[in-house]
């Protein structure tokens, strides 16, 4: 009897425990959808980097918040992006021929395999790499980003 009384006390005190907790809020998540278009073939997979700051952006596989790939099926593909903190983001593309999973670039460092930043910004020799804050938007509840893969760099 006493073993039942004691299993009692620690039973109440839950309960009371728990209704005096505050409620807790979770935080808010995002979704984030990105589609590449302008793809020209249909081996190799588009591997994309989502980058939650300039840090790393936007070749480093080290700085990115999440990262995927998505086997080639089409001229587009669409990779989503769940439990997100709302907030400004970037992302990277490639197109991985040879299943590396990063962009292979030639002697002089530009790219042999395609590749696209969020936002489309212009890339050339004269403008170098883009910078987050050239490809960076607002990730809100559900966002969707459109970006063209590019097979050369821009004249």
């Amino acid at each position: 009897m006493l073993k039942l009384s004691q299993l009692c006390r620690v039973l109440l005190a839950t309960l009371v425990s728990i209704s005096f907790a505050k409620t807790v809020n979770a935080e808010p998540t995002a979704k984030l959808t990105v589609v590449v278009y302008g793809i020209h073939h249909q081996k190799g997979e588009i591997c994309l980097r989502l980058y939650p700051s300039e840090r790393g952006f936007p070749t480093s596989s080290n700085s990115e918040d999440q990262s995927g790939c998505v086997k080639i099926t089409g001229s587009s593909v669409k990779k989503e992006f769940f439990g997100l903190k709302p907030g400004t983001y970037a992302v990277a593309v490639i197109d991985d021929q040879n299943g590396d999973r990063k962009l292979n670039k030639d002697f002089f460092g530009i790219p042999k395999e395609g590749f696209g930043i969020s936002k489309n910004p212009t890339v050339s020799i004269e403008t170098g790499t883009p910078k987050f804050r050239d490809a960076s938007f607002v990730v809100n509840k559900n966002t969707t980003v459109n970006i063209i893969i590019k097979y050369s760099l821009d004249s």
